[in-house]
C-alpha cells in the first residue's frame, strides 16, 4: 500500500502541475491507472500574499500548518508544498506539523548534485530569489548559485504573477527567460533551477540555453518515491 499524499497548495496553476506530474509517473511504477491516494487543500493565494508582502513568514506559517493539519484530519501520511516562495516559512511548519514534510529546494539539490552540476541560475519570485530558501538547501551539498540582475528579477517577478499564476503563456516571456538563461550561462551557470512551479509551464527544455531542473516535476517524483516506500 503506498502512503497518502497531503499537497499544501499555494497557487494554482503550480499546484495543479504537480498533481497532474505525480499522477503521470505513478503508473509506470504501480500500474494501469493506478497513483497514490491524493488529497489537495489551499488556501487563496491572495490570502498568502498580504503575509509574503510584508515579509510575514509566521503567517504564512501558519496558513500552511491550517492546511497540513486538514490534511492530515483526513489520512495524510506526509505533506509536500509545490511552491517554492512559501519554504521560507518551512522550518517552523516541520516543527509543528502533525505529519512529516518533503522539502522542494532540497529535492532540486539532490538532482543536481546527481547530474553533476556545480553552479545554478535560479529563476522564481523576487522573493524567491534574494531570499534564503535555496542557498540554505544548496549551500549544504556544496553547490553554488547565481540569480539575475535587479531589472531582471522584477521582470520575473511581474510574469509570474501577472500571467503564469494566472495560466497566461505569453511567447515574449519564453524568450526572456531564455534571454536571463544565455546571460546567466555567460556568467558560468551550468543548469537552471525553474524555482517557481509556474515556471515549467513557459520554459521548454529543449529550447532552454541551459539544462533545466523542474522543482515542480522533481518534487512530484519525490513524493511518489516517498509515497511507496515501505512503512
Amino acid at each position: 500500500m503506498s502512503k497518502h499524499i497531503g499537497i499544501v497548495a499555494c497557487s494554482a496553476e503550480g499546484a495543479a502541475l504537480c498533481y497532474r506530474a505525480l499522477c503521470a509517473e505513478a503508473p509506470a511504477r504501480m500500474g494501469r491507472h493506478m497513483h497514490p491516494e491524493v488529497s489537495m487543500h489551499t488556501h487563496p493565494l491572495a490570502v498568502y500574499m498580504v503575509y509574503i508582502r510584508e515579509g510575514n513568514w509566521d503567517g504564512v506559517a501558519e496558513l500552511m500548518l491550517s492546511s497540513a493539519r486538514k490534511l492530515a484530519k483526513i489520512g495524510a501520511e506526509f505533506a509536500i508544498c509545490p511552491d517554492n516562495t512559501i519554504h521560507q516559512a518551512f522550518d517552523r511548519v516541520a516543527a509543528e506539523s502533525p505529519i512529516p514534510w518533503l522539502h522542494i529546494a532540497e529535492q532540486v539539490a539532490r538532482a543536481a548534485k546527481r547530474q553533476g552540476f556545480k553552479r545554478l541560475a535560479l529563476t522564481g519570485t523576487k522573493y524567491l530569489m534574494t531570499g534564503p530558501v535555496y542557498p540554505g538547501a544548496f549551500g549544504r551539498v556544496g553547490l553554488a548559485l547565481e540569480i539575475p540582475d535587479d531589472t531582471e528579477r522584477q521582470e520575473i517577478d511581474r510574469i509570474i504573477f501577472d500571467e503564469l499564476v494566472n495560466g497566461i503563456f505569453a511567447e515574449e516571456s519564453r524568450r526572456t527567460f531564455n534571454a536571463v538563461f544565455q546571460r546567466l550561462k555567460d556568467r558560468g551557470c551550468d543548469a537552471a533551477v525553474l524555482g517557481c512551479t509556474e515556471i515549467p509551464l513557459i520554459v521548454d527544455p529543449d529550447d532552454c540555453p541551459l539544462p533545466t531542473l523542474d522543482s515542480t516535476r522533481l518534487l512530484a517524483g519525490a513524493a511518489l518515491e516517498e509515497s511507496l516506500k515501505a512503512g
